[in-house]
């Protein structure tokens, strides 16, 4: 298969080369890096990661191809795709399509031939930021004029892009009533939900308090989604009103800061962010050691945490001591960082999912 020259370009003027894979266009946004030995499929229909430049850390991308099963929205939601070596067969038996069909199907472009290797070592020492690739455009300057229209993810809102537009149900008829609000949630949070009794209505982000209460939640929950948290003034204080109404919380990485946002704490951007499905966590409360699955850009500082009388450190991540998870003393509410529900990634800490599930249960006797 004949392939076409494609050139990347990132913020700081470092420019790598490649080659096109299926469809031929121009793409830009922030680039990131996942480590991830495997589930790309999950990775990339993560809406956490809308709007971003994905580079894969491991060399072969798309062996077994994609599954309906697998997806965790209804897209792809990556803006495009970076590898070393896309596979153009997918050996899995039952209903699978090929990563390339996946792409072409849904007008995603992705590059192959970078050595991803050299690029990932750069985004780790140099940071986050913004990048454009084509197949189309070989000239850097324009490629450079290009990349300078495109917004910085540092003050950028995100999750109305991906949030729900309509409310919707899952497990009707299950015991317990959540409320889902929505800023990008995975359906493998859904899953695990429904999985344990629960008969979730999914909101969009922008419902109000008095009308996720009509539904009589015995719980809610706050997702998982993208961009930067503080920005997102509206949802803060619908977080805020939402732990005032004494009903148990659980909020899952975006949903994590807004609670933290809401309660007065701080967040800040990081210098290249968390991405894969191998990172140590520290339980406070247990002593317990974690393997998770992680993916954000943005953290809750740790001395805003330290300050707050009425808040709890509960988790930590082990490579940069950055905080992992929090609790509100004297209330069923917590949060955490990182992606319990994984898909992909270990199952380390679905118990929170049952954590939740025990604070409805308190509520309800």
């Amino acid at each position: 298969m004949s392939k076409n020259a494609a050139i990347l370009l990132l913020e700081d003027g470092t420019v790598f080369h490649g080659s096109s894979v299926g469809l031929l266009g121009t793409s830009s946004g922030e680039i990131c890096f996942n480590t991830g030995m495997t589930g790309y499929q999950e990775i990339f229909s993560d809406p956490s990661y809308f709007g971003q430049l994905l580079v894969m850390a491991s060399s072969h991308i798309g062996n077994y191809g994609t599954s309906h099963a697998d997806k965790q929205s209804g897209k792809i939601q990556i803006a495009g795709l970076i590898c070393k070596s896309f596979s153009q067969i997918a050996s899995r038996s039952g209903d699978i399509q090929s990563l390339m069909e996946h792409f072409k199907s849904e007008g995603k472009l992705a590059i192959e031939g970078v050595d991803t290797r050299a690029l990932v070592r750069h985004i780790r020492d140099k940071g986050a930021m913004n990048a454009i690739f084509s197949t189309e455009i070989l000239d850097q300057e324009e490629l450079k004029n290009r990349l300078t229209q495109v917004p910085s993810m540092n003050g950028l809102e995100l999750s109305s892009k991906v949030s729900t537009k309509e409310m919707y149900e899952l497990g009707i008829g299950n015991e317990f009533k959540v409320a889902a609000i929505d800023f990008g949630i995975k359906l493998s949070i859904l899953d695990n939900l429904v999985k344990r009794n629960c008969h979730v209505r999914v909101f969009p982000m922008h419902t109000s308090l008095s009308e996720i209460m009509k539904f009589n939640p015995s719980g809610i929950f706050l997702s998982n989604g993208p961009g930067d948290p503080s920005v997102m003034h509206e949802s803060i204080s619908l977080v805020k009103e939402v732990t005032m109404t004494g009903l148990p919380v659980f909020g899952i990485c975006l949903g994590h800061q807004l609670l933290a946002l809401s309660n007065g704490l701080e967040t800040k951007k990081m210098h290249n962010g968390h991405r894969g499905i191998n990172h140590p966590v520290l339980n406070k409360l247990t002593g317990k050691g974690e393997i998770t699955s992680q993916n954000h850009g943005f953290v809750v500082t740790e001395e805003s945490v330290l300050k707050a009388d009425n808040l709890e450190l509960t988790h930590v991540h082990l490579n940069d001591n950055s905080v992992a998870g929090i609790a509100v003393k004297d209330k069923p509410i917590f949060s955490v960082q990182f992606h319990p529900e994984a898909s992909p990634g270990p199952h380390d800490s679905r118990y929170l999912f049952d954590q939740f599930i025990a604070n409805i249960k308190d509520h309800l006797n």
